[in-house]
């Protein structure tokens, strides 16, 4: 387990499912949270592909909590291990966002990997819309890097996604 100001980053419990189910399954955020196209996700389908996957998953994968309840999940994902850089990915509840909890989540998981897992470089990438996650990573310590033109397709049209990357070596932690 790993304690940030406001959140706890912890292990999947199988009494998490119902809140990482709403997360996954939000259709809204599908876009900036996924590169499959959105799709009707029920409950059986997402438990019988989850549970596994978090059990043998390659990267980190934690919960989110925040005031003992599950409120999203973060990790990395993509590891390269020969150049020790990896992505990071976060998603919150609706009811979670705007609280502080994704900044302090995605803290606690940039100092885990760098600290712990020896990575050199993360980076990210989000919808250019998402001002609110891109001002969230960039108090991490997370620079633009570039835009993808018309990299993603959200609400109906293309859209541009920004890169953001953070060094170690630029790391406040």
């Amino acid at each position: 387990m790993l304690a940030g100001k406001q959140v706890v980053l912890r292990p999947f419990r199988p009494d998490d499912l119902p809140a990482i189910y709403r997360v996954a399954s939000d259709l809204d955020t599908w876009a900036a949270r996924s590169r499959r196209g959105p799709q009707p996700l029920t409950y059986e389908a997402f438990r019988d592909w989850y549970v596994p996957a978090t059990a043998g998953i390659d990267g980190a994968e934690f919960v989110i909590e925040a005031e003992g309840a599950p409120v999203g999940r973060c990790g990395m994902f993509g590891e390269d291990t020969f150049a020790h850089v990896a992505e990071v990915g976060i998603a919150l509840l609706p009811e979670a966002r705007g609280q502080g909890y994704g900044t302090d989540a995605l803290r606690v998981l940039v100092g885990f990997l760098f600290k712990a897992r020896n990575l050199q470089r993360l980076h990210l990438e989000t919808l250019a819309s998402n001002a609110a996650a891109i001002a969230s990573y960039a108090k991490v310590g997370f620079v633009r890097e570039g835009v993808l033109r018309s990299h993603a397709f959200a609400d109906g049209k293309y859209v541009d996604t920004v890169m953001m990357g953070l060094l170690r070596s630029e790391w406040a932690g």
